[in-house]
C-alpha cells in the first residue's frame, strides 16, 4: 500500500545555477499522460528527474529507498507517494526507474526480478529505466532473467534545474509509444538525445561526469578572481555567469569554440596571456584525460 503525503508548494534544491543556459521546453509540461512512475532510489538524480516528471499532467509518482526516511523526504518535497519496498514499486509502476548506484544495482535487480517476470507473463510489464553507469541492456536483462522492456539513460546534475543532458538508449522489447512517452517525461528535466548503446560509457565520461569538471573550473576561475583582489561572492558570481553565458554563446551561435576564443584573444593582449598560461599547464590535455578516465571507469563498473 502506498502512503500519500501532502504536497509542498515551494521546493528548493541546493544547486548551482548557470542562468544563461536554456531550460527544458515548457511544451512537454502541458501534455497529459496517464502513467505511474515508481522511482527506486531517492538521491539527487532520481529526485531531479521526478521533479521534472511532476510537471507533466496526469502522472502518478512514488519513491522507495533502502532508507525509507529518504524516500519519505523526497516524496514530501514533491507531494507524491511512498512505496514500502522495491517489490511494491516494481509491481505498481508503468515506468520503474532504477536510480541507484552501479554497485547496488545487482541486488535491486535480484529483488524485483520475480515481480517483473510475473508481470511479463501476464502481458503488462513496466518499462524499466536504468541510469547505472556501465550496466548494458544485455547485462541487466541477464540479471533479471527476463526480456522486459528496458531503457538505459545517462542524465546529469543540471537536470535539477531543468537544464540537464539525458542520453537514452532503448531495448528492442520496448514499445515505440512507451519510449516516446518516456522521452517526453524526461524532457522536462533537460535535453534528451537518443544514442546507440555503444556510446553510453563515453557519454558518462563527458556529460555525466562533466558537471563536476565544470564546477572545478568555475571554482578555480573564482579563486583567480579572488587572487586578483575581487571579493569572494563577486568572483564566484562572475565566474558562474561567464561559464553559463559562454556555453549559451557556443550553442546559440553555432560557432566553433576555437573561433569564439580567437574573438577575445587579441595580439599581445590579456586573454592570450592567460590562454598561454593554461596551455603551459596542459589544460586541454588534462580535461581530455579526465573524460577518458571517467569513460574507462564507466566501462569497468559494468564488469
Amino acid at each position: 500500500m502506498s502512503h500519500h503525503v501532502s504536497p509542498i508548494k515551494n521546493t528548493h534544491f541546493p544547486v548551482f545555477i548557470l542562468s544563461a543556459l536554456p531550460k527544458a521546453s515548457a511544451l512537454w509540461f502541458t501534455i497529459p499522460m496517464n502513467a505511474i512512475i515508481a522511482c527506486i532510489g531517492s538521491g539527487s538524480m532520481g529526485g531531479a528527474l521526478m521533479k521534472g516528471a511532476a510537471k507533466t499532467a496526469g502522472l502518478g509518482i512514488g519513491f522507495t529507498d533502502a532508507d525509507l526516511s529518504k524516500a519519505e523526504a523526497a516524496a514530501r518535497a514533491l507531494g507524491v507517494s511512498v512505496y514500502a519496498s522495491n517489490a511494491e514499486a516494481a509491481a505498481k509502476g508503468d515506468f520503474v526507474f532504477l536510480a541507484v548506484k552501479p554497485q547496488v544495482l545487482p541486488a535491486v535487480l535480484e529483488e524485483i526480478a520475480p515481480v517483473l517476470t510475473a508481470r511479463l507473463a501476464h502481458g503488462n510489464p513496466p518499462v524499466v529505466v536504468s541510469m547505472a553507469a556501465g550496466f548494458s541492456l544485455a547485462k541487466i536483462h541477464a540479471l533479471l532473467g527476463a526480456p522486459v522492456p528496458l531503457v538505459r539513460i545517462m542524465p546529469n546534475t543540471p537536470a535539477l534545474v531543468s537544464r540537464g543532458v539525458i542520453a537514452m538508449t532503448v531495448s528492442p522489447e520496448t514499445p515505440a509509444d512507451k519510449a516516446a512517452d518516456l522521452e517526453k517525461i524526461l524532457s522536462a528535466a533537460g535535453m534528451v538525445d537518443r544514442v546507440a548503446e555503444k556510446y553510453l560509457d563515453a557519454v558518462t565520461g563527458l556529460s555525466g561526469s562533466g558537471p563536476a569538471f565544470v564546477c572545478l573550473f568555475i571554482e578555480a576561475l573564482a579563486d583567480g578572481g579572488v587572487l586578483a583582489g575581487l571579493p569572494r561572492d563577486t568572483a564566484l558570481r562572475f565566474a558562474a555567469q561567464t561559464v553559463g553565458g559562454t556555453a549559451a554563446l557556443v550553442t546559440e551561435s553555432g560557432r566553433h569554440p576555437g573561433e569564439l576564443k580567437d574573438m577575445v584573444a587579441s595580439p599581445g593582449g590579456t586573454t592570450i596571456a592567460g590562454v598561454a598560461a593554461l596551455e603551459n599547464g596542459a589544460f586541454r590535455g588534462t580535461v581530455i584525460n579526465a573524460v577518458q578516465a571517467a569513460w574507462k571507469r564507466s566501462a569497468e563498473l559494468g564488469g
